[in-house]
């Protein structure tokens, strides 16, 4: 009998305590998931109990958990908030019992610009409605009132609550408004019901009938002034809720791609959505990143430079007019106006001249300028003012290789002879005494190009200039055409500048399909020459004298020029690299062999070709990075902070300090620093 009484004394302590760690862990997650603070024998069961558990459960956890368990001590006032919960939960009728309650549907609710809107004229109303927002200030008056400003939408109203005017329920309503003085903190999200009124100063205000409820709190302090610039990218959800400029950027950046689909679509324009991964990257000159897909494995893929031969293939499937904003990627450098991803918009459209798509970027860009000062004069008031006097057209155009020649003083060697030019190029500017900055290019497209930076896209920083009539050389999929005055081969193209920056790129596209081809293969070849070498695998050939006439310094182009260009050009065209022009205008017999290893290493590149045999009408391109628009209206320096979360280097530093963060912490090393917030 004894010992019978024993067992079941013994069996009520074991339940009584298994009851007591019940009751902690109930209590655990009545406070949202917050572990408790308080030491006793029920943590200790609960950490026994989690320590207890299945083996499976062990290792699943250890499978799926980081590397480095990320153990940082709270801040204080993460630590005071917790505190104050438990505390509050604890009690016999808390204020907050949910501190991430679901919402409820609500008949009475309206956004805070509906408020304002429906309270512009009137003094007073006695209908209630409900408002959510953040709260963004907190003023206490006494004892018995409290201002809040909170923000829903970019829009910002007053929340009056008076002690004396709200609902408060049971008998401790002095407690629980002293409470909800002391707990609500600037970032809570609340929701708030009342009527709406108007302070003796005429401020619109919504007076509270009920207690403000507690929708989401924030744990960490919001900083009234964050001023580092790598915290500020390492954190820029909190860059964003303390520097307005930096949501107001954002915002512009969402209204120029808002206002430039409107204007398409005005235009009779089809947006469209083309390939990202393909099994190679085309459409410009670019290194591509390269991944592998489950499904494909035998295949590399590519992620896409540019949509251009997708959306040009739209137009020969009989979309006349097309155009995408969508985002483009390329493997290079990272700088302040360029970014491995970036957000591109081209269009396309048929039966449409080099004349007609100037015009259409001049129409473009000051329609743009006036969007962006109405709504930055209006709404994004940290962002400087716009001079829409700068953006009426029509805007300046200098042709390339006049404007060059007569800046640097010399006549340029034929261009259309890459593998000989580069070098008469080179030496031409050592004998002028005309050095390039940086390495010494190692093709001519580059080298035209970076004469260009030095002597004509300077011309932008007074006025929006167009450059016009590149070498063909830089232009693998523009038309192109000999030039009357020069002589020389020339692409039917135009870039925009503004500001000393490229703006947008346009041209004439190519639609002849054996040009095209040749065109490709060529670029490619001397793009991609290995080990450094420069020019062509294709013999030295003698150089005819209507070319030789054209390459002296000091004499203009043959009087006949006019008269033979038309002649003249169809024999550079059916020529291969590197030959002198034929007595016959006859296309060259093309090297299967040579064809399969284009075909077998460029793939998209020949079935674009292939795809131009069904007939590509005469379209004009259009091509403009979104980010270097919204750096051109929004004042904006780098292009970092036309980016949601910077460049590739900011987004991958996130992911890299958390990860030092967690080493740092498991090695028992910094335990804490010196705070980059300035309160």
């Amino acid at each position: 009998m004894r010992s019978t009484l024993c067992l079941r004394l013994a069996r009520q302590s074991a339940n009584s305590r298994h009851y007591a760690a019940t009751r902690c862990v109930v209590s655990s997650m009545r406070v949202g998931g917050l572990p408790s603070f308080k030491t006793g024998p029920g943590n200790a069961l609960l950490t026994s109990g989690r320590r207890s558990l299945s083996s499976g459960t062990e290792l699943r956890e250890s499978r799926f958990a980081p590397q480095h368990r990320v153990r940082e001590p709270l801040s204080p006032f993460k630590q005071h908030r917790r505190e104050m919960f438990q505390e509050d939960q604890e009690s016999q009728d808390p204020l907050y019992p949910n501190l991430f309650p679901r919402l409820e549907d609500c008949q009475t609710r309206e956004s805070i610009s509906e408020f304002l809107e429906q309270f512009e004229t009137a003094s007073r109303s006695e209908q209630e409605v409900t408002l959510y927002g953040r709260v963004r200030s907190k003023r206490v008056i006494g004892k018995g009132l409290v201002f809040l400003d909170i923000v829903n939408e970019f829009q910002k109203v007053q929340v009056m609550i008076n002690k004396n005017a709200c609902t408060l329920d049971g008998p401790q309503r002095l407690r629980k408004f002293a409470l909800f003085r002391k707990m609500l903190q600037i970032g809570d999200h609340i929701s708030v019901m009342g009527r709406a009124v108007r302070t003796k100063a005429g401020e619109p205000t919504l007076e509270a009938s009920q207690m403000p409820q507690l929708i989401a709190p924030t744990m960490e302090e919001i900083p009234e002034v964050l001023i580092d610039s790598k915290t500020r990218m390492a954190k820029r959800h909190l860059d964003m809720l303390v520097n307005k400029e930096v949501v107001d950027r954002l915002r512009l950046r969402s209204e120029i791609v808002a206002y430039m689909r409107d204007h398409f679509h005005s235009k009779r324009f089809l947006e469209f959505q083309t390939p990202i991964l393909a099994e190679d990257a085309g459409g410009a000159i670019a290194r591509a990143f390269v991944t592998r897909s489950t499904e494909l494995r035998e295949k590399a893929l590519s992620l896409r430079v540019a949509p251009e031969l997708w959306l040009k293939r739209l137009v020969v499937g009989g979309v006349d007019k097309v155009f995408e904003i969508g985002p483009a990627f390329r493997n290079e450098g990272i700088d302040a106006t360029h970014n491995p991803e970036f957000t591109m918009c081209e269009f396309y459209s048929a039966y449409t001249t080099l004349a007609e798509l100037i015009k259409e970027s001049e129409d473009l860009l000051h329609g743009l300028a006036k969007r962006a000062q109405e709504v930055i004069s209006t709404q994004l008031t940290t962002l400087p003012p716009i001079d829409l006097n700068a953006f009426v057209g029509p805007f300046k155009q200098v042709e390339f290789i006049p404007g060059l020649e007569e800046a640097m003083g010399f006549r340029l060697p034929k261009l259309s002879r890459e593998e000989d030019a580069l070098p008469e190029l080179l030496a031409l500017l050592k004998l002028k005494g005309i050095d390039v900055p940086g390495e010494v290019p190692d093709s001519l497209h580059k080298l035209l190009d970076r004469l260009a930076s030095m002597y004509l896209e300077p011309l932008s920083l007074t006025e929006p200039l167009f450059i016009t009539h590149h070498p063909a050389c830089m232009s693998p999929l523009a038309k192109g055409f000999l030039c009357p005055d020069t002589y020389q081969l020339v692409s039917a193209r135009a870039e925009l500048f503004v500001g000393g920056r490229e703006l947008a790129n346009m041209y004439e596209e190519e639609n002849n399909p054996e040009e095209q081809k040749r065109k490709m293969k060529a670029h490619r070849m001397l793009v991609n020459k290995p080990d450094g070498e420069i020019g062509f695998d294709a013999p030295e050939k003698p150089v005819a004298r209507v070319e030789t006439v054209a390459d002296e310094d000091t004499l203009p182009p043959p009087i006949d020029a006019i008269a033979q260009k038309e002649d003249v050009e169809h024999q550079i065209r059916a020529q291969g690299p590197g030959d002198e022009p034929s007595s016959v205008a006859e296309t060259p017999q093309q090297n299967d062999d040579e064809d399969d290893e284009w075909e077998a290493s460029w793939p998209l590149d020949a079935s674009y070709v292939k795809a131009l045999d069904h007939g590509l009408p005469p379209t004009g391109g259009w091509g403009c990075g979104i980010e270097r628009l919204v750096m051109l209206f929004s004042g904006a320096t780098r292009i970092s902070d036309c980016l949601s979360f910077g460049t590739l280097r900011h987004v991958v530093n996130m992911s890299s300090e958390e990860r030092q963060k967690g080493a740092t912490a498991e090695r028992g090393g910094d335990q804490g620093g010196q705070s980059t917030y300035v309160m």
